[in-house]
């Protein structure tokens, strides 16, 4: 089992930079990979980013590369996403996922984090 607990949602102007974290939990993170999900109102959950643990290779989304930056430290066993220059088109749920490589980037985790609102205003 692998617990997942994201935070630093919230309320963002536009243009604006926050950083959620994700603190993993449960069984060791060295066979997994740990990445992001969002879900916008009415539309389909999408893959933003993941980070294989061990290999510390990272995979973006390629409509937000450059402007999303995934991160880790080991040593707590916490996954960062950077958002940089948010929109108001970025608002949605966003959700910490963890599993093998392959599985999460199909969206076919067994482990999800309870997902964390942001909102870009205008």
């Amino acid at each position: 089992q692998v617990q997942l607990v994201e935070s630093g949602g919230g309320l963002v102007q536009s243009g604006g930079s926050p950083r959620l974290s994700c603190a993993a939990s449960g069984r060791t993170l060295s066979t997994y990979a740990l990445g992001w999900f969002r879900q916008a109102p009415g539309k389909e959950r999408e893959f933003v980013a993941a980070i294989d643990w061990s290999r510390g290779d990272l995979y973006y989304v390629d409509s937000l590369k450059g402007r999303f930056t995934i991160s880790r430290d080991n040593a707590k066993n916490t996954v960062y996403l950077q958002m940089n220059s948010l929109k108001p088109e970025d608002t949605a749920v966003y959700y910490c996922a963890a599993d093998s490589l392959r599985k999460l980037r199909l969206g076919l985790s067994e482990y999800w984090g309870q997902g964390t609102q942001v909102t870009v205003s205008s």
